[in-house]
């Protein structure tokens, strides 16, 4: 099942400057994890912000969760799900007209 993800970042700005740099580094670490097993499928970052938008699979909510929670930043993180479903009028259904 797909997921659209947005995570908003709340590291406080006068934070410790070196748990921020581990968390960075073991934050890259997990997220190549999480994308090399096919569960985040695709993510942007949302300019000018510290957040970021992304399409994440999992089977269900629950595994959606464990997932999101894995992450380094987890008890900084804001996190707005929405279960995604197909649309009739998606383009791709079209993909074969000319």
């Amino acid at each position: 099942m797909e997921f659209m993800v947005h995570i908003t970042n709340k590291f406080p700005p006068d934070g410790d400057k070196d748990l921020l740099t581990q968390l960075v580094k073991e934050e890259s670490a997990r997220a190549a994890e999480l994308a090399a097993t096919g569960v985040i499928k695709k993510i942007w970052r949302r300019t000018g912000q510290k957040s970021n938008v992304g399409i994440w699979v999992a089977p269900n909510a629950t595994e959606l969760h464990s997932a999101i929670s894995s992450l380094p930043f987890f008890p900084w993180l804001e996190v707005e799900i929405w279960p995604l479903a197909d649309h009739p009028n998606d383009p791709k259904k079209y993909g074969d007209l000319k």
